[in-house]
């Protein structure tokens, strides 16, 4: 991937768009402003320290933050004061002035990722070159003629030379972008190696030389292409939970105007104080007052209960939560890029951009590395130059320092092991979205657990069936059957009894269903709807449907959710893993702490916006606690990114599983503790890796500089290392302490929830 890749947006000329830039910043307050630019070209821990340090160097500057994943460089500033307000135009001159092309942050949108393409073609045409060149290889090492030794050398250096050009144009354009700057990074020893590896070559074959090493040349391609692909895409994979919010948002809104009119507005259009018609089946355009009408809303992005809420007038609504019955008319309190979905996919990018901290450990010790590999293979040419006099063998063992440290070996060392992983995680039915996720997922030292979808099913059960009469039962699933409320799927499906007909059932929002016969008015709903503004008298601990005739009360019926397989003996094995466990959930108090005594969790907390549960998050963080959030819903989301690592199951909303590193298929909650005993071996097989890496170096490159190794050598003691870190990595395939997690989620038990 180049540095300096070009984005699809026009670029901006900083001269000639101040207030276009201008007008795209946010007022914080306290004369401090913030702007979002997008910089494709980012690829590296090197990249985001670069362009960092280049805007920090403006004094107005008060932070500068790279999210690598969405490629976004968020600079909050000073304003200043009167006509010497601050001009965010300098910000892009100073990104570019820096080697990177700087655009307008847009709202993210699908789009077809034509650069992994292009990088997935990339490591198909130099795994082609080296394959071949490595096949006619074998014929110059077997002791080939002169004849046909240099006519294999040219047609060697014939099928490198395009997979040189098209392959390595990554990784040459990124080092050239960064010498052209003034300074380095990882790309530029890789070119040179490269390069002076098919230059020597070339030579060799000109000159009849008995040595080429076109092999080294693509197969060092080969393998660095993989790693750069893989990375990408995994990248690419924690930007689509940004990009699952934002469908959430509609694009735009009818907004009644003063003379009645209807004017439909795109949601940027839409400000404060203008009256907005929502009919059913739409979401909710921005944070608004219901004005008239009475609806139920789906509010899971918020509270991540599947029960609907019925809003009156005065009530509040909230942007991306959607209208299920009646229409509405409501007042916006905020424009879209204030409203609460809005501070939600806030919430996530921040999250993100925290985490790829973890990711720039390895990147700033690459840092080193170029430099004195450059140090090391020029006092290598130059000392042997002086010594023997012998330039072309000085060049050789120069060669052969760049190619014997090339980092294959520290570059798979964490890849590797992680497709392995990933690979045992998805035959046991989980899958990871996230390459450093589990590499997180080891380091983690208490887990918070959601309730609705995540503790529990997320399925209404009826408890007390084999107490109500046949002939209530019947009529109460014939009305049932008219609505996809849960707690009526719920009934319908427990009916052991034959249904009756009506001939009309209407549902009141809110309220529940009413069905008419020659024997009165049926209802069923709440206490309040079906006895006529009865006082509630819902259990702390289940939920309750009443069925009235005429209102007077019938039966009721109540019901409960069912307990995940595996949960209660899931916190039991995290808590033998030394991992305490918290309940954080939207629910109702009682009902939380209820469950959460059931199963054995110490701390239980109830009536969790996402705010507040993201806030929860970042409070056991700041205790120093490295927190595993396993939950599903929409409202999860904010949580699921602020965690150190995160899991939802597969039946989670589309933005819970987008947002989470790891999705488990199957119904047990004993995925997470086979994930984490996954992690746990790959995270100590990846420290292996990295010592072989270096422990190879250490042995490898003295050998290089003591001319004891040709470019041929070097070449093959780097694929040698490369295959002992994959070889090491396979092992992780060789354990079977998974087979019992497997068992156990072939044969679930349900586990009610208890007193």
């Amino acid at each position: 991937m180049s540095c300096c890749a070009p984005g699809t947006e026009a670029l901006l000329d900083g001269r000639n768009n101040s207030e276009e830039l201008w007008l795209a910043t946010r007022d914080l307050g306290n004369g401090r402003r913030s702007l979002d630019l997008s910089v494709p070209g980012v690829h590296c821990g090197a990249c985001i320290s670069t362009i960092e340090r280049a805007l920090m160097r403006h004094p107005e500057v008060e932070r500068a933050r790279v999210n690598l994943s969405t490629k976004r460089v968020g600079i909050v500033f000073l304003d200043g004061t009167g006509v010497t307000r601050a001009d965010p135009a300098v910000f892009v001159d100073a990104i570019a002035s820096a080697g990177y092309e700087a655009h307008l942050f847009q709202e993210a949108t699908e789009k077809n990722d034509a650069l992994r393409n292009q990088l997935l073609i990339a490591v198909a045409v130099a795994g082609f070159a080296a394959t071949n060149i490595m096949l006619l290889s074998v014929s110059v090492w077997s002791g080939a003629e002169a004849a046909t030794r240099d006519m294999f050398h040219w047609i060697s250096a014939m099928i490198a030379a395009p997979a040189l050009i098209f392959s390595g144009r990554f990784f040459f354009a990124s080092a050239w972008n960064a010498l052209r700057h003034g300074h380095t990074n990882m790309d530029v020893p890789i070119s040179l190696a490269v390069i002076l590896s098919y230059g020597v070559s070339l030579w060799e074959t000109v000159n009849h030389g008995e040595h080429a090493w076109f092999d080294a040349t693509t197969s060092l391609l080969f393998f660095l292409l993989i790693g750069r692909t893989l990375d990408h895409i995994m990248r690419d994979k924690a930007r689509s939970a940004v990009l699952g919010m934002a469908r959430l948002s509609p694009r735009g809104a009818l907004v009644l105007t003063a003379s009645g009119e209807r004017d439909y507005r795109p949601i940027e259009d839409i400000r404060a104080g203008d009256r907005i018609l929502i009919t059913a089946g739409e979401r909710v355009a921005v944070d608004s007052v219901v004005l008239s009408g009475e609806s139920d809303i789906d509010l899971s992005i918020v509270n991540g209960e599947s029960q609907p809420v019925l809003v009156r007038p005065g009530d509040r609504v909230f942007a991306g939560t959607l209208n299920l019955t009646g229409s509405l008319t409501v007042e916006a309190c905020a424009d879209a890029r204030n409203s609460f979905l809005s501070e939600i996919i806030s919430l996530m990018e921040a999250a993100e951009g925290g985490k790829a901290r973890y990711r720039r450990i390895a990147d700033r010790a690459a840092q080193l590395y170029s430099p004195v590999v450059h140090l090391l293979a020029l006092a290598s040419f130059l000392g042997w130059g002086m010594y023997d006099g012998d330039w072309k063998h000085a060049l050789l063992v120069a060669v052969a320092v760049l190619v014997i440290t090339c980092p294959c070996a520290l570059g798979l060392a964490v890849p590797v092991v992680q497709v392995v992983a990933a690979g045992r995680l998805f035959r046991n039915g989980v899958m990871v979205k996230d390459g450093s996720a589990m590499e997180r997922l080891a380091e983690a030292t208490c887990v918070a657990f959601d309730k609705t979808g995540t503790l529990t099913m997320g399925r209404p059960r009826l408890v007390n069936g084999s107490e109500i009469a046949d002939d209530a039962f019947a009529i109460a699933a014939a009305l049932a059957r008219h609505s996809r409320h849960p707690l009526s799927v719920a009934l319908a499906t427990a009916c052991r009894a034959g249904t009756k007909n009506f001939e009309a059932v209407r549902e009141v929002a809110g309220g529940g269903l009413e069905g008419r016969d020659p024997d009165g008015v049926w209802r069923l709903g709440s206490r309040a709807f079906a006895l006529h503004g009865a006082a509630s008298a819902d259990s702390p601990e289940q939920s309750e449907v009443v069925l009235s005739r005429d209102y007077l009360s019938v039966a009721n019926f109540l019901f409960e959710d069912t307990v995940r397989p595996g949960a209660a003996t899931t916190v039991r094995t995290l808590l033998e893993r030394g991992l305490g466990s918290s309940l954080l959930s939207g629910d109702r108090e009682n009902v939380v702490r209820r469950l959460a005594s059931s199963l054995g969790i110490a701390n239980g907390r109830g009536a969790l916006d996402p705010i507040a549960k993201a806030d929860a998050i970042r409070q056991m963080t700041a205790a120093g606690e490295k927190v595993l959030m396993v939950g599903d819903g929409i409202n999860d989301a904010p949580a699921l990114r602020s965690a150190h690592v995160s899991m939802a199951p597969s039946t989670a909303a589309d933005i819970g599983r987008q947002a989470a590193d790891f999705v488990f298929m199957r119904d047990g909650l004993d995925a997470v503790t086979l994930a984490l005993d996954i992690s746990r071996r790959a995270g100590r097989l990846i420290r292996q890796n990295f010592a072989l890496a270096i422990g190879y170096n250490v042995i490898a490159v003295p050998i290089a500089i003591l001319g004891y190794a040709t470019p041929l050598i070097a070449a093959i003691a780097m694929s040698t290392s490369s295959v002992i870190v994959v070889v090491n990595a396979l092992r992780l395939n060789l354990r079977k302490s998974d087979a019992q997690h497997t068992k156990a989620s072939l044969h679930p038990i349900l586990e009610p929830v208890t007193s």
